[in-house]
């Protein structure tokens, strides 16, 4: 399959000239904040990212603010996008241009591609928006308007239909190629969008060959999410509130919760409203106690863990219930902040 004759390039790239939204990231072409906006933006809408890419930036200006950031502060910037994996890549991905690229990022896809963190998509963003390199940037929202505008009828995650896809974008092509990429991006995600597409508003409907876009693309049927049944206890004392950090493995590994097992000698145990929290294969059906205990380990006021401890969204609804609650009991517990 060959790429239209049509020079709809042309009409997109008017289109995106026209349309495109201002972004903080897009004010220029700073290698590091295009990184950045990238990494966050996988699994987070744009417009929700926006604050948090603020945010990180003003803390963390520079690669080397990035490479020496502690833990522990690192994971609070990151704190509500999930996925902590991510910011840990960033780090080592940062640490790796700290000692062989002088602070900064490779001009080019292939050495990107070879950075912790950073896979084919990041890697063609990064080298064609801030180096004008000719290379594709293939993403879901790529992915979606290429499957239409010619009509690909296969399930898009086999490794055939890849190349097929990727393929087309490479023939696509066109000068400037910083703007061309980020105009099919901004397309899927303000024009060529997954549930009723906006077909009547799309520049290039003319060469698109599918009768049915919001039936495209194809993905494999879902599989159900595994569910497990979690409890966790919210420990409190006159110290404050208690956190464990978790293994190194599995699931929100590294990072602060509630514990699993209930101490014996609690004073009080207050059951809490239950939460079902979705990961991307599993399912965690939590039940939630606030149980005061009279002291221990680690335990740090509300003031502390919400200006310096990065909690999962996972324990967020526990957090707060229990801080509401606290709240009523602050005579008896006068040490707990809220």
């Amino acid at each position: 399959m060959k790429v239209v004759k049509n020079m709809y390039q042309k009409n997109l790239l008017e289109w995106y000239q026209e349309n495109k939204r201002e972004l903080e990231f897009r004010k220029n072409r700073n290698p590091y904040y295009i990184w950045i906006s990238e990494i966050m933006a996988q699994q987070t809408r744009i417009e929700a990212m926006i604050p948090y890419f603020k945010r990180f930036v003003s803390t963390l200006p520079t690669m080397k603010d990035l490479a020496e950031c502690e833990e522990d502060v690192l994971k609070k910037l990151w704190q509500g996008l999930g996925y902590y994996s991510r910011c840990k890549n960033l780090q080592r991905c940062a640490r790796v241009c700290m000692e062989k690229y002088d602070g900064k990022l490779p001009n080019n896809k292939r050495e990107l591609m070879g950075l912790p963190g950073i896979g084919p998509y990041t890697a063609g963003a990064i080298a064609s928006i801030c180096f004008d390199e000719k290379v594709s940037a293939i993403d879901g929202n790529v992915i979606r308007v290429f499957s239409r505008l010619y009509d690909i009828q296969e399930d898009v995650t086999k490794s055939k239909t890849k190349k097929q896809i990727e393929e087309l974008v490479n023939q696509s092509l066109y000068e400037p190629v910083s703007e061309y990429n980020q105009a099919i991006m901004e397309l899927g995600a303000m024009i060529c969008i997954p549930k009723n597409p906006r077909c009547a508003l799309c520049p290039i409907r003319k060469d698109c060959r599918t009768k049915e876009p919001a039936k495209l693309p194809v993905y494999p049927e879902k599989k159900k999410r595994k569910i497990e049944k979690k409890t966790f206890y919210v420990l409190v004392s006159k110290e404050g509130m208690h956190l464990k950090k978790r293994g190194e493995s599995g699931l929100l590994a590294g990072l602060y919760g509630f514990e699993e097992t209930c101490p014996k000698d609690y004073i009080e145990k207050i059951p809490l409203e239950p939460y079902v929290h979705i990961f991307s294969h599993v399912e965690w059906h939590m039940d939630g106690y606030l149980v005061f205990v009279k002291s221990g380990k680690d335990f740090y006021s509300i003031e502390d863990i919400k200006e310096n401890y990065a909690l999962p969204s996972a324990f967020m609804p526990f957090f707060n219930q229990s801080v509401n609650l606290l709240s009523k009991k602050a005579k008896s517990y006068d040490k707990i902040g809220n």
